[in-house]
C-alpha cells in the first residue's frame, strides 16, 4: 500500500475511512511477551512486509537519506507498551505527527542500531542501559525522502525521560496488543490532484500528561511500520 507523489496531507483526520481490517485476527497474546519476541527476531519467518513505503517522494531530485527509528517496547507489569512521541508543530518534516524516536544516520554512527539509540537518547532522554535491542524490520521509505530502519527493542522500566522540547512535544505509551489488533487499523483512501492515495491510521484514546483523556491519531509511516510489525508477528 503506497501513497503516490502529490501534495502533503495536512489534515489526515479529515480523510474519510474507507475500511477497517477487523476481518484479520489479532496477534495472539502469547506472541506479545518478551521471551516470544526475542525468539521471533532470533529466528524470523519467511516474510515480506505489506507496506514498503509511502510511495514516490515529494522531491525526487534529492538523494534518499538513511535514517533509523527505535520501536521501544516498554515491559510494564500489565504487558508491553509502545513508547511513541508527538513531534513539535514547527518542524520541517512530519510536524505535529506521532512517530517513533529516531532520525537521520550520521557519519559517526556504526549502524542503524547506533543511530536509533543515539537519536532516542537525544530526543527523549531514554538511557540505552535500559534498552535491549532484539532485531529490526525491513526498511521503510518515506515520501519525504528517508529510508528508515525500524530497530525493535525491549525497554526495562525505571527510566526517566527528558524530552528535547525543540523536536518533541510529548511522549506517551500505547498497549502493544491494541496496536497488534487489525480491528483498530483503519484504511483511508482519497483522490488528490487527480491521484489516488491511501494510508493507515490507528487512533488511540489515551491519557495526556495532565491526566485528562486525549485522542492520539497514529497514521502514515508510523502506522505503516506498526502494520509491518503486525505482519511479522502474525506470520506462521
Amino acid at each position: 500500500m503506497s501513497n503516490p507523489a502529490g501534495p502533503r496531507i495536512t489534515d489526515p483526520q479529515a480523510i474519510p475511512v474507507d475500511g477497517v481490517d477487523d476481518h484479520l485476527p489479532p496477534v495472539p497474546f502469547e506472541r506479545l511477551q518478551p521471551g516470544a519476541l526475542r525468539e521471533r527476531f532470533a529466528a524470523p519467518p519467511v516474510w515480506t512486509p505489506e507496506i514498503s513505503g509511502d510511495g514516490a517522494r515529494f522531491n525526487p531530485q534529492r538523494a534518499p537519506a538513511a535514517a533509523a527509528v527505535l520501536v521501544p517496547l516498554v515491559m510494564r507489569d500489565g504487558g508491553l507498551q509502545v513508547l511513541l512521541t508527538m513531534r513539535t508543530a514547527h518542524l520541517r518534516d512530519h510536524a505535529g505527527q506521532i512517530s517513533f524516536p529516531g532520525g537521520r544516520v550520521e557519519a559517526h554512527d556504526a549502524d542503524a542500531v547506533a543511530t536509533a539509540l543515539r537519536e532516542t537518547e537525544e530526543e527523549v532522554g531514554l538511557d540505552r542501559r535500559h534498552v535491549e535491542v532484539i532485531g529490526a524490520l525491513p526498511t521503510y521509505s518515506t515520501v519525504t525522502g528517508f529510508v528508515v530502519t525500524p530497530v525493535v527493542a525491549l525497554v526495562e522500566p525505571g527510566f526517566t525521560l527528558a524530552l528535547d522540547d525543540f523536536e518533541v512535544a510529548e511522549a506517551f505509551e500505547v498497549p502493544l496488543p491494541f496496536l497488534m489488533t487489525p480491528a483498530h487499523h483503519r484504511r483511508h483512501r482519497f483522490e488528490m490532484a487527480g491521484v489516488q492515495r491511501q494510508f493507515l491510521s490507528m487512533p488511540w484514546q489515551g491519557i495526556a500528561a495532565d491526566g485528562r483523556p486525549r485522542p492520539y491519531f497514529i497514521w502514515g509511516a508510523t502506522a505503516a511500520m506498526l502494520r509491518n510489525l503486525y505482519g511479522f508477528l502474525a506470520r506462521g
